[in-house]
């Protein structure tokens, strides 16, 4: 074998070793994170596994400049959204452009103003059998074709949608590529879509909490009395369908319980300890 051949694979067997140790430390102090979260009263993570671990540290070490798009589904008011901006609060402490974007399904759905002035009222237009949470409702191939365009590395402008008017603006938020994309809504992990992300979330919240919290953003949207009863028994039952079934494909299960200021906390803890190798 010649020296330059002899050199190559020195330098290989110990760009490859530094890589294993990188990960090792990642995996590691992942896991000692993990440890201290099953120790609180309400930890975040309900499932977790080790080896959904192992590979994402591998993906982090192997392709730094590899985007991550997360899909982080969940029913109607399980807290998808207070996760995700809460976990927005620990990204934008790293100053650096470029950390993160976030694609909300809410901005996707069509517009329904017209049928919702023709019935007069919600309680018209639900009584008719109209339902808002069907995946049919939302524009979920112009989402997939935003996100596979934004992790490609192109800017895009998602939707804008009013949810007491039921008007969507297609003039709405300039969104532009970034290292972590967090893509949140009902239908996110759902089939023709999951495929697209490199990691799936699924938040869990008890009904009882549900229906707590749905009610009092329902109030925020102008639907009250017979009108919120309406839908929320179709909240119920279409997430048995379309929602509820993408528990069981996540890698990651989240509390939905969990207190605002801790899921900041935790997740600025994940964040230091991968850019502490990285």
């Amino acid at each position: 074998m010649r020296e330059a051949d002899l050199k190559l694979t020195s330098y290989d067997f110990y760009s490859k070793r530094h890589e294993m140790e990188l990960i090792t430390t990642i995996v590691e102090s992942l896991k000692k994170i993990l440890e201290e979260d099953k120790r609180e009263k309400q930890p975040l993570f309900i499932k977790i596994s080790d080896a959904f671990i192992m590979n994402i540290a591998r993906k982090v070490v192997q392709d730094k400049k590899k985007t991550f798009l997360i899909g982080i589904a969940g029913e109607s008011a399980s807290g998808k959204t207070t996760f995700v901006d809460n976990t927005v609060k620990a990204c934008v402490k790293d100053k650096t452009e470029g950390i993160y974007t976030v694609i909300r399904c809410d901005d996707y759905f069509k517009d329904t103003s017209r049928e919702l002035i023709e019935a007069g009222s919600y309680e018209a237009l639900f009584k008719t059998g109209f339902s808002f949470d069907t995946p049919e409702v939302v524009n979920l191939d112009l989402m997939k074709e935003h996100l596979i365009a934004i992790k490609g590395g192109k800017t895009i402008i998602s939707p804008k949608y009013d949810f007491v008017t039921c008007v969507s603006s297609m003039d709405g938020e300039v969104k532009k590529p970034a290292k972590v994309i967090l893509n949140e809504g009902l239908y996110v992990l759902n089939e023709g879509l999951r495929e697209t992300m490199d990691v799936k979330v699924y938040v869990f919240t008890p009904l009882d909490v549900l229906k707590d919290r749905w009610y009092r953003r329902a109030a925020t949207r102008g639907k009250t009395g017979i009108a919120a009863d309406l839908q929320f028994s179709d909240v119920n039952k279409t997430a048995q369908e379309y929602i509820r079934p993408a528990m069981k494909i996540s890698e990651v299960i989240i509390n939905g319980l969990v207190e605002i200021d801790y899921i900041e906390v935790i997740t600025d803890k994940i964040f230091r300890a991968i850019k502490a190798v990285c």
